[in-house]
């Protein structure tokens, strides 16, 4: 786990700016403060900060084959490396133990297609100078970043958008069609960052480029989710197979040289790596959670203990204050890179914080409730689906139909989401699916009160609404089902496992998410909708594969929340003066993206759970991390550096 960064000119007789590539090293720090390294050769300028936890004494990078032809810079790990590297002794000489040299060896014997070998979470860039080409790719689901800028002059790419910044190459400007993505879904879709011209490289993508002759990078997709549905197995077989890639995965990922232990909420997902992993784990394993004390619907700690009295963990727990919220937020926003997803991530900053204090690598459950089906409002928007059927007579066609008469049973899982209810069907019933899913997952309600005309237009709505529409509407899947898991798939997913690798970096921890292998996902969305949403029931075949691994309370519990926050009581009392002094400030109202009036209206009005009041708090910390430059480096400190000017190439 690491930071990896890069400046390739365009000129093959120019040279890389050794303090560009530095510049975006020291910004990067706290995702590698183990080791770093560098090399230059010409044009070319590569970056690598580590985390060490595989071969601690020989994985130092940029690595090299054996004849220098090629460099590499990887963050992440490849979890069957050992099994790659036992095939690749035929041909290939080891000088490490590192799962970084596989890859090295892998791209001499496949080329580009040594990305179908590996088993992983991974960002990497490979320079080929025979081929005097640039590989890069991210991993399957995207754990790992990769971002990347260019211009008539280079090419620079880095983990962190705030490296891009700090090299001087780059400025914070604001991207309007990223930000009308992030105002209603509170991430940005596709290869989008609110950073105008930084772009990301999406997951199961990589790219090459000749940077002394191709106009810009080529972006190839190597993996994706698969909805070639299997109609030959049964359930039965389903829950076997599932329950052997779980634990398969769980064994791989085990694999460190460092102390290894999970994060625990108490739901299904993390419970069951839980579950898998403490028990073949070669000494004492230590779980961690964390909650509030502002009431019982922010504390699930009772389940937390259980599963660790089940399997015999060290456990610990943290309780995060309003005062602790206030202290981390600004310098959190800017750790983010952008903001994205909800206020889980201030409880989840914590909590890695706290295992950093007593491991290196934490597993956890992200991903099952994306992969699995594991939300309520896909019960929600099936249940308006099937109402329509039966009233209209448009029952969706096809044999992978979630039916009206199944999902009875399961109708009384809603009874907690009845305020979701009534706001979903406030207004729009019976629009076409896509539609109606857009209003689900939408985070604003009124945007043209709350934000300004300069940044929220008529037209926006329907720019963004066309975005989400070009991901919705994958002409692959067979049925509502999958279409509505696989937005969240290709789309919340991502954004998710953002803030897993900000907030787990940001403390120097590297956190490993078992639930997504991309065999798993294989297997999964294969599966008939009749089978991975029978009747309705939210993540039914995975609860059933891990049904015997799991403690009574935490198996048959059905009212998990994900990690909620008191953000609405402390934004109403020990909170209350923070916002108002961040939302109404002078240089907000300056900044002149929000109505103060309609700010003032969110902080008195903002409902429980609610995330407008979240989202609007975020970007203007974003503003002033960024665009105000109270945390990232000034151009002129930039242009002080530069100054010095650069040395000879070389190592």
């Amino acid at each position: 786990m690491c930071a990896i960064a890069g400046l390739i000119r365009r000129d093959r007789n120019d040279t890389a700016d050794r303090h560009a590539v530095r510049a975006m090293m020291s910004a990067m720090q706290h995702r590698g403060p183990d080791g770093q390294g560098v090399h230059f050769d010409g044009p070319v300028g590569l970056g690598h900060n580590r985390l060490a936890i595989i071969d601690l004494e020989g994985g130092a990078q940029p690595m090299s084959n054996e004849d220098g032809s090629l460099w590499l810079v990887f963050n992440g790990e490849i979890y069957n490396y050992l099994e790659l590297r036992r095939d690749l002794l035929r041909n290939h000489e080891f000088r490490t133990h590192s799962d970084t040299e596989v890859i090295l060896h892998l791209y001499e014997e496949f080329g580009e297609r040594c990305l179908e070998k590996l088993n992983g979470m991974f960002s990497f860039a490979l320079w080929d100078a025979r081929r005097q080409l640039l590989f890069a790719a991210r991993d399957h689901f995207g754990v790992k970043p990769f971002y990347w800028w260019l211009d008539e002059r280079s090419f620079a790419f880095a983990s962190e958008p705030k490296a891009l910044i700090a090299s001087g190459l780059v400025e914070p400007d604001l991207d309007p069609a990223a930000f009308e993505e992030y105002l209603t879904f509170q991430f940005c879709l596709a290869e989008r960052t609110l950073f105008r011209n930084v772009f990301k490289l999406e997951p199961g993508q990589f790219l090459t480029f000749r940077p002394f002759r191709d106009a810009s990078p080529s972006v190839f997709r190597y993996w994706g989710f698969s909805y070639d549905i299997d109609d030959y197995h049964t359930e039965e077989y389903f829950r076997e197979q599932l329950l052997v890639l779980l634990q398969d995965s769980v064994r791989l990922q085990l694999r460190s040289d460092v102390p290894v232990g999970a994060h625990l909420s108490g739901g299904v997902d993390s419970s069951t790596v839980v579950c898998l992993a403490a028990p073949v784990y070669g000494g004492a394993f230590h779980t961690f959670t964390g909650a509030f004390r502002e009431g019982p619907q922010f504390d699930e700690t009772r389940y937390a203990r259980a599963v660790a009295e089940h399997v015999g963990s060290a456990h610990h727990e943290v309780w995060p204050t309003a005062d602790d919220f206030r202290e981390v937020l600004p310098r959190l926003m800017y750790m983010m890179d952008e903001p994205a997803a909800g206020p889980g991530l201030f409880p989840q900053y914590c909590v890695s914080r706290l295992a950093r204090e007593h491991v290196k690598v934490v597993l956890g459950g992200q991903g099952g409730d994306e992969i699995f089906g594991g939300y309520a409002r896909y019960l929600i928007a099936y249940l308006e689906l099937c109402l329509k059927g039966a009233i209209y007579g448009s029952q969706e066609p096809g044999k992978y139909v979630v039916t009206w008469d199944s999902i009875l049973p399961n109708l009384p899982l809603l009874r907690q989401y009845t305020p979701l209810l009534q706001h979903f069907w406030r207004e729009g019933l019976f629009e076409d699916p896509d539609r109606r899913y857009y209003r689900l997952v939408s985070r604003v309600d009124d945007f043209a009160s709350l934000v300004s005309e300069e940044h929220w237009s008529e037209d926006s709505g329907a720019r963004t609404f066309a975005s989400f529409q070009q991901v919705f509407n994958n002409p692959a899947t067979k049925s509502h089902f999958n279409r509505i898991t696989n937005f969240d798939l290709q789309t919340l997913l991502p954004a998710l496992l953002h803030v897993e690798d900000r907030t787990s970096m940001s403390v120097s921890l590297e956190s490993r998410v078992p639930l997504l292998d991309h065999r798993i996902a294989d297997l999964v969305t294969r599966m008939p909708p009749t089978i991975r949403f029978k009747g309705g029931d939210t993540k039914r075949v995975f609860r059933e594969a891990v049904r015997q691994l799991l403690p009574e309370a935490v198996f048959s519990r059905r009212d998990k929340m994900g990690f909620p926050v008191p953000l609405t009581e402390w934004m109403r009392g020990p909170l209350r003066d923070f916002v108002g002094d961040i939302l109404l400030s002078r240089r907000s109202r300056q900044r002149g993206v929000f109505r103060p009036g309609a700010v003032e209206k969110l902080i008195e009005k903002e409902k429980s759970f609610g995330r407008q009041l979240w989202g609007v708090l975020c970007l203007e910390l974003w503003f002033r991390a960024f665009q105000d430059r109270e945390m990232c480096p000034r151009p002129v400190e930039r242009a002080m550096a530069v100054a010095g000017g650069d040395g000879p190439a070389g190592v």
